[in-house]
């Protein structure tokens, strides 16, 4: 997978005694950042984090699964000094790769959210199913997860493959949720209406351009593309809606600690939330900002608590029944 950095350079100026963000009064130098964010959010935000804070960042974008195994691999001398938006699940599940830090704004915080001392939720990621309307009506279109089994949807609906996407993982797992005991068999089924693509960003893309109908993707994926005049509606399905936290965390043994322990304050301060809510269309995990303009309302769906990967088998093992249930 091809690896994208931005090199953003900060202000020489140091910070007033009396800002905020008190671990900025420490840090000095670049502050490393993998996140498994796309482009755009990375572009829009990263000038803002040098604008509030003076810092500069080297933000370098992989999937999810990547950058856990690059991190694991670089544990003997780490590399990066932040994890940015990966999925919770897989956070927990590499929880000795990570530093525990409280965040200056731990309180404002919806508790339903925090799952572990050794990550931050960062936002409530939404899992939907985004429909061109220029092809499928949303009378039309599946209501629910048993829907996307029908033969009819073949190779209309996009979904990137669980192995490079924390967000595929996630909704794997809700699809092994709904549909209990014949979790894995119904996937398979459903599989064979899937076109997979590489990353959860590209999902939203296939469904603007035509080339699929729909697709399994992020809420806020699907609310950029509409927002930007692309034909497409969003759907939450019936049987099984997961809102879940995506997560930031330090690394462990990481060059940079305080300029970490800034970035993470910065990214969980009101200002930064507001933003992630109002401009990019992610939930907020703050209880003091309110949701995305236009985002559906979540008390119209059955909102569930999916299985964990260790419930699964563990991530490996999950992988291993994906890539057998797809004809790998």
């Amino acid at each position: 997978m091809s690896v994208a950095k931005r090199t953003l350079v900060g202000f020489a100026f140091a910070l007033a005694a009396t800002t905020a963000m008190s671990p900025a009064m420490a840090a000095e130098g670049s502050v490393v950042v993998y996140t498994a964010h796309k482009s755009s959010i990375v572009d829009r935000l990263l000038p803002v984090f040098e604008a509030d804070t003076g810092l500069k960042a080297e933000v370098i974008q992989l999937g999810s699964g990547d950058i856990f195994r690059r991190a694991r691999a670089e544990a003997g001398a780490p590399a990066a000094d932040v994890i940015w938006s990966v999925t919770g699940s897989l956070l927990t599940e590499n929880a000795d790769l990570l530093e525990p830090y409280q965040v200056k704004d731990h309180a404002a915080l919806n508790a339903e959210f925090v799952r572990s001392d050794a990550w931050t939720p960062y936002t409530a990621v939404v899992y939907v199913l985004a429909v061109n309307t220029d092809m499928v009506s949303l009378e039309d279109a599946p209501k629910n997860w048993a829907d996307l089994v029908d033969p009819k949807w073949h190779g209309q609906i996009a979904s990137a493959r669980a192995d490079n996407s924390g967000s595929a993982v996630q909704q794997l797992q809700t699809a092994l949720t709904v549909f209990g005991d014949d979790g894995w068999a119904k996937y398979t089924e459903m599989a064979k209406n899937f076109v997979f693509t590489d990353s959860s960003g590209a999902v939203p893309r296939f469904i603007a351009d035509g080339e699929t109908s729909m697709g399994l993707t992020l809420e806020d994926n699907a609310i950029e593309y509409r927002n930007g005049g692309a034909p497409m509606a969003v759907v939450l399905l019936a049987d099984g809606t997961v809102a879940a936290p995506d997560g930031i965390a330090l690394v462990k043994g990481g060059p940079n600690p305080d300029g970490g322990k800034v970035f993470l304050d910065w990214a969980m301060s009101k200002s930064t939330q507001e933003l992630l809510a109002n401009e990019i269309g992610r939930r907020a995990i703050r209880t003091d900002v309110a949701p995305p303009p236009g985002a559906p309302d979540l008390n119209t769906v059955k909102l569930i608590e999916i299985k964990s990967l260790d419930d699964l088998g563990g991530t490996e093992e999950v992988l291993a029944k994906w890539r057998t249930a797809i004809g790998e």
